[in-house]
């Protein structure tokens, strides 16, 4: 974790976050880092701002190469999010994400034994029952990815953006150490396989809005008066900071840098048809101890492949609800996809931005309710396959 960083450093940095202009934000990152003393420290936070100058670095020199002589800041990563969630497929080489992605979804991909045959995030959808799932297959992960190698930045930027992960691995050659190698480079990247005990995020606002801490939570080794003191001491005044769950001092700082954030994750293990295979699963098996769910499969045979659906619905706590208008007999067969836990305000929210404000009343089905439908408000907790009917003012 970055600790006692010299008012010098603190002053560099926000140096750093007050520019957008690529070649002026990497001159300000170099000088914040001559100003981070070089110990065990602050060791992390040196390799997360040499990463995010390999960026700009790469966006410059592409640039460049293109001849534009415009930068956006930044390579384009993130492909625009479809379907009721985005989840990343990622996977060494060979390991058979194509083929993936060809057995489930309605991509056009190329399907090589040749390594590193995708260069760049491809996207694509598949349909479970009623809703669509979009996947994005990127580039092969290598050890080293975490520091920018190959196409390291992309495929752990699609990582960040989606809303889950597949860690795809290959049967038939060590696939502990291949699971092990992805979970390394993702936290190396902050990108959790588990719920992290806490939560900071930091919303920079405009001058005037003044520095208020919003904490739902519990402070493990600090008060609120040393939070504020903290941020404060990296210039950080105007802004909207979020603490929730279990979280220390340094876990705060850290997170000035950047946020560590939680994926829920499924692993896929092809090649269930070749030998040795199923020895190779049980290890597998032993050595994820039922903390992340495994789906063994074979694109080659087409084995397996009915369960990924159903695996990344449970996994990403996603809900389907059915709409029905006032005086229609039957609702619509199209559902929205909520987060589970959420409520009728979350619903009209995604409905239309004036159902909250225009909202009276709403009529729930529900096979858990003794009498539907049900007269509810927004904080009603909805759960799949409820029937909805929202009534206005």
């Amino acid at each position: 974790m970055p600790t006692n960083l010299p008012p010098e450093a603190k002053d560099k940095w926000a140096e750093v976050e007050a520019t957008n202009e690529p070649k002026l934000k990497l001159q300000k990152y170099q000088e914040f880092l001559a100003a981070v003393p070089q110990h065990k420290g602050t060791m992390k936070l040196r390799g997360q701002i040499k990463k995010k100058m390999a960026v700009i670095r790469k966006d410059l020199d592409d640039k460049k190469r293109k001849g534009t002589g415009k930068s956006s800041g930044g390579p384009k990563l993130f492909v625009e999010k479809e379907g009721a969630a985005q989840v990343a497929l990622l996977g060494m080489t060979n390991v058979g994400k194509s083929s993936l992605l060809a057995a489930l979804t309605n991509a056009k991909v190329e399907v090589s034994p040749v390594p590193f045959t995708s260069h760049e995030p491809v996207p694509s959808i598949m349909s479970y029952q009623d809703i669509r799932f979009q996947i994005i297959e990127a580039p092969a992960m290598i050890e080293g990815s975490a520091d920018g190698k190959l196409w390291g930045m992309s495929t752990l930027g699609s990582a960040r953006n989606a809303d889950g992960i597949i860690l795809m691995v290959d049967l038939s050659n060590n696939p502990v150490a291949q699971l092990d190698l992805l979970r390394e480079e993702l936290e190396k990247s902050r990108v959790m396989l588990s719920k992290p005990k806490g939560r900071i995020e930091i919303d920079r606002r405009h001058t005037g809005v003044s520095l208020r801490v919003i904490l739902v939570g519990k402070l493990v080794d600090c008060t609120m008066k040393e939070v504020e003191a903290l941020l404060r001491s990296y210039r950080i005044s105007d802004a909207i900071v979020k603490i929730s769950g279990e979280v220390t001092l340094d876990e705060v700082e850290d997170a000035i840098f950047e946020s560590t954030i939680y994926r829920p994750a499924i692993i896929i293990a092809n090649k269930l048809d070749i030998q040795g295979a199923e020895a190779n699963l049980k290890r597998l098996q032993a050595h994820v101890a039922g903390k992340l769910p495994i789906i063994a499969i074979s694109c080659e045979q087409e084995r397996g492949l009915e369960q990924v659906g159903e695996a990344l619905f449970k996994n990403l706590d996603t809900i389907r609800i059915y709409t029905k208008e006032p005086g229609a007999k039957a609702p619509s067969t199209n559902p929205f996809t909520l987060k589970r836990g959420a409520t009728l305000q979350d619903l009209a929210k995604s409905i239309h931005g004036e159902f909250v404000k225009d909202f009276a009343f709403a009529r729930v089905w529900a096979k858990r309710l003794v009498f539907s439908p049900q007269k509810a408000g927004l904080s009603f907790v909805l759960e799949d396959g409820d029937i909805v009917e929202i009534h206005t003012k």
